[in-house]
């Protein structure tokens, strides 16, 4: 009889047991992975799902856009000590090449000659720095300003004028008065000029003739140069405002002295007589 009792206790105690367990699991399986809660005595390790790997999923990370992106341009100007580079490339505040070199050694030359050194060509092998003084830095900077302002403006018109080195005088005074009144509505002038056979009139002589006759306004946008043979070109454009600032502070210098001579002249003739 005690036999009876005790192994109907265990068969209750089993069932019990069972009932209780699928209670657990089935609560524990129906419940979102935030609100699991797992018993103290017990740790159940869950199938995998792919929605909970956070292998698979694409971190957020700007550091790898930044290798998508294009590289800005670095703004012109000293680097200080920041030299990236073990080996460079160096050019002198003369534009001379010295040669490559190892940093050390062109840091060693700026701090000599109380120089600064600027990035000319970071794409070379190796990158090309050059040694320049704070005044050719800043001399530097205003003319790339000048012609980054110059290439930024839309719908600039420019004019063309053609003829041969051997143009008569009035039709080369007839193309200079149109090249000023151009220069005055801020056109830009290609000139091109075609080297005759039968004359020996120099071709970047004309070129300095014609700037000389618009002087006051006018300026190179790009030099007399030969384009092919027996052909030469070249660009002018209208002064920017510091430009015709500089160009009459020194016309006035330059009048200043000749009066100075001419004063000068008459009164030693006044001594003389």
């Amino acid at each position: 009889m005690t036999t009876f009792c005790v192994m109907k206790l265990l068969c209750q105690a089993s069932r019990n047991e069972n009932r209780y367990a699928k209670r657990f699991f089935g609560t524990l399986l129906t419940q979102s992975p935030q609100k699991r809660i797992f018993s103290p005595f017990c740790m159940v390790a869950p199938a995998p799902r792919k929605s909970t790997v956070f292998g698979l999923a694409q971190p957020f990370c700007t550091a790898e856009k930044s290798h998508t992106e294009p590289k800005k341009k670095a703004a012109f100007g000293s680097v200080g000590r920041r030299i990236p580079y073990r080996i460079l490339h160096v050019i002198n505040q003369d534009g001379e090449s010295l040669g490559n070199m190892h940093r050390a050694e062109a840091l060693k030359l700026m701090d000599q000659h109380d120089l600064k050194l600027v990035l000319l060509r970071e794409n070379a092998e190796p990158p090309v720095y050059r040694l320049m003084t704070g005044k050719q830095i800043h001399e530097e900077q205003l003319k790339r300003a000048e012609k980054k302002k110059a290439s930024s403006k839309t719908g600039m018109v420019q004019k063309e004028l053609s003829f041969s080195s051997a143009i008569a005088k009035n039709d080369l005074e007839t193309k200079t008065k149109h090249i000023a009144q151009w220069i005055e509505k801020k056109y830009h002038v290609k000139v091109t000029i075609r080297q005759a056979k039968d004359s020996n009139t120099d071709m970047f002589t004309l070129f300095d003739q014609i700037l000389e006759t618009v002087s006051e306004k006018a300026t190179y946008l790009s030099k007399p140069k030969v384009t092919r043979e027996g052909v030469s070109t070249c660009i002018l454009r209208h002064m920017s405002d510091k430009e015709l600032k500089a160009y009459q502070k020194m016309e006035n210098q330059k009048n200043s002295t000749v009066k100075k001579d001419e004063n000068e002249d008459l009164k030693s003739n006044e001594l003389h007589q």
